[in-house]
């Protein structure tokens, strides 16, 4: 990452968070303590944070909280519903399949009727979902780890080392929005972990309502050119053929 692109992501967690810790942003970017003390000076002296005590905080005020996975469940259900039905037609018996964390994905989970599957996630709602579902010749796994409250995803080097061994068939994942060609999520970590199971797909397809279009977060998992296709709900002609230049639509 280079300078300009960190502290870009630096003003944007810290204007969603209010206040920022140096030791968060250094583990967040995996970079010195010293070069995230540069950042903010030069930060502050550009008007755009003002250094405290260990950190920052922010000139804009913006405060930003994460949904809760119990809260987001429910928010444009039935749009989510719609586009799980869309992806649970790509899904064949035989597949190997990994699904990331994400309430769409969660719906997801609860369409598939396959009777011959293997499916790996690193998410514990999507998994206790599936286990209701296992037999003799449908397999689930989770990959365990660290576990993200707010999406109950396992993260970090565990749930990594594992993800490493693996390749699947085909990948349905999903995101907090979709901004200038970007699939956006809050976490650094989470998106590491998705950017892994992308890299070991031989499809990979973004499941996302269409209110998510033109949202941004803090950081992104992958371009939208990377992916198979997106799988949506009905959108505007305009955000319909915004995406098509990156990518094919499902929609």
């Amino acid at each position: 990452m280079g300078k300009n692109q960190r502290q870009d992501e630096i003003i944007r967690l810290v204007d969603r968070t209010g206040t920022v810790t140096v030791a968060e942003i250094v583990e967040s970017m995996k970079v010195s303590d010293m070069t995230v003390r540069r950042d903010l000076i030069e930060l502050e002296s550009k008007g755009l944070l003002t250094r405290v005590h260990g950190g920052a905080k922010s000139n804009q005020h913006l405060k930003y909280r994460e949904i809760p996975h119990e809260e987001k469940l429910y928010q444009n259900i039935e749009a989510k519903r719609t586009v799980a039905k869309k992806a649970v037609e790509l899904i064949e018996d035989g597949d190997t399949i990994f699904l990331g964390p994400g309430t769409s994905v969660e719906v997801l989970a609860e369409e598939i009727t396959n009777q011959h599957l293997r499916v790996i996630t690193n998410c514990l709602p999507i998994f206790r979902d599936l286990l209701k579902k296992k037999s003799d010749t449908f397999k689930v796994f989770l990959l365990g780890g660290e576990m993200r409250e707010a999406t109950q995803a396992f993260v970090g080097e565990m749930t990594n080392a594992i993800m490493d061994k693996m390749y699947f068939t085909k990948m349905f994942f999903s995101g907090n929005g979709i901004k200038n060609g970007q699939i956006m999520t809050s976490s650094f970590e989470e998106a590491y972990t998705q950017k892994l199971a992308l890299e070991r797909s031989t499809e990979t397809y973004l499941l996302i309502d269409s209110s998510k279009i033109g949202k941004e977060d803090f950081t992104s998992i992958c371009p939208l050119s990377e992916i198979t296709a997106v799988i949506t709900d009905q959108m505007s002609e305009n955000a319909q053929e915004e995406l098509e230049v990156y990518t094919k639509i499902i929609s």
